[in-house]
């Protein structure tokens, strides 16, 4: 296990393929009143865990948490929140859920971290949700939308921080109902809780018609090098539609596939696939063009945003505190709009930084702004809903960036 040095002027982390460790200043005016203490927390520092596949079939995701532990540098460089630090601790867990189980384990039991924050992926999310429920171990912002982690009655203590999976399907199967109601859709879908719960919102979002309109699938594992022979199945059903709920290196070698067998179906992409950086450019941009995805966030390869004052912060951000990053990557927009809705987190808890009182904070936000939100969503939660994100608008890839169509829409209306 390492630690990397911060300064002033410069910070350039050393990345380690296991540990990252990152100690940083997080303060604000200091609560009156009695404290009351997390394992991991004293009245200088707030210890947190988190693992991330920094290697493996989803490393592209690691900008993720290299993004938010530059957050937390910048925060520190600021001042911080109460005068405590923040120290993150990022494993690498390569994507594997035996692995996140044990270097969880080893996060809570032996680092004694008061929370673990956004850690990647649906299977990871899952191997651990029982041991840090069990021990009353907030799961906070964890990088995936499946709808198992929004369930206040079994898992009080999880709190996802995208949106539901569910209604991103359920998004794409309403359009595809109004704008080609005999549409002859093909799926290809990651084989977990991740790809299944994409395929299930498509169908509610088809409505009575799914079993009609949906006239092949084809599942993938995440340990498959390829996606080819799937693609090439779901070419011969005769398909003129496509839906990809994939991650970032099997999105990839689907989109540039299906443009190298010849086929050319309306293609549907899932939002966590979409990255223009990771996905898109290694794919093909012009292979890519009119691909139809979801965005909440801003997008960094949209030319809209190159006057706007929160982009610009974001752009400022970057160049000192991840100098390193991808300027198109919306991975690093991602960390650091999750990095910054857990320091609002902290920060409303005062000096309570006990577990429940996290807990608490984390699933009462109403109405949240962040910078890098698109207008017209915010971040809210309730004790009955743990989903922070209910607002998504489509968007087509014209082979630059992004373009957005459509209105905001509400996840609740989605799935009715």
């Amino acid at each position: 296990m390492t630690r990397a040095q911060t300064s002033e002027s410069s910070w350039m982390p050393a990345w380690v393929p296991a540990v990252c460790i990152v100690t940083l200043t997080v303060t604000s005016a200091l609560a009156q009143g009695q404290r009351n203490y997390a394992p991991g927390v004293t009245d200088t520092e707030i210890k947190i865990g988190q693992t991330t596949p920094y290697s493996g079939p989803a490393s592209a995701y690691s900008e993720i948490a290299k993004a938010e532990l530059a957050y937390f540098h910048m925060i520190n460089d600021q001042g911080g929140v109460n005068g405590r630090k923040i120290t993150l601790i990022s494993l690498d867990d390569g994507y594997s859920p035996p692995k996140a189980v044990e270097q969880t384990r080893q996060l809570v039991e032996e680092e004694r971290v008061a929370l673990i924050f956004g850690t990647t992926g649906t299977p990871t999310n899952l191997a651990i949700r029982k041991y840090l429920n069990d021990r009353q171990v907030p799961q906070l912002l964890i990088g995936s939308g499946d709808s198992q982690f929004s369930d206040p009655k079994h898992s009080p203590w999880t709190v996802p921080g995208l949106l539901s999976y569910r209604t991103e399907g359920t998004l794409y199967g309403r359009y595809i109902a109004a704008e080609t109601p005999d549409a002859k859709i093909a799926v290809i879908y990651q084989n977990d809780d991740f790809g299944k719960d994409l395929l299930e919102g498509m169908r509610q979002g088809l409505g009575a018609a799914a079993a009609k309109l949906i006239v092949a699938t084809a599942s993938y594992e995440v340990t498959d090098p390829t996606v080819d022979s799937q693609i090439v199945t779901l070419q011969n059903s005769g398909a003129d539609t496509l839906f990809i709920a994939a991650t970032p290196k099997a999105a990839a070698q689907a989109i540039r596939k299906v443009y190298d067998v010849g086929w050319r179906p309306k293609r549907f992409l899932d939002l966590v696939g979409s990255s223009v950086a990771a996905v898109l450019t290694p794919a093909g941009l012009e292979k890519s063009i009119g691909l139809i995805s979801v965005m909440w966030l801003k997008d960094p390869t949209d030319p809209r945003w190159q006057n706007d004052p929160a982009y610009k912060d974001w752009r400022a951000w970057m160049a000192r505190y991840r100098p390193e990053g991808d300027l198109l990557s919306n991975f690093n927009v991602s960390g650091y709009s999750y990095a910054m809705a857990l320091t609002q987190i902290l920060k409303r808890c005062g000096d309570d930084l006990s577990r429940e009182n996290i807990i608490k904070q984390a699933t009462h936000i109403d109405h949240l702004t962040l910078p890098m939100l698109m207008p017209g969503v915010t971040i809210n939660t309730s004790p009955e809903d743990f989903f922070p994100v209910k607002q998504a608008q489509l968007a087509r890839f014209d082979g630059k960036t992004w373009a957005p169509f459509g209105s905001v829409l509400e996840a609740g209306l989605a799935q009715r």
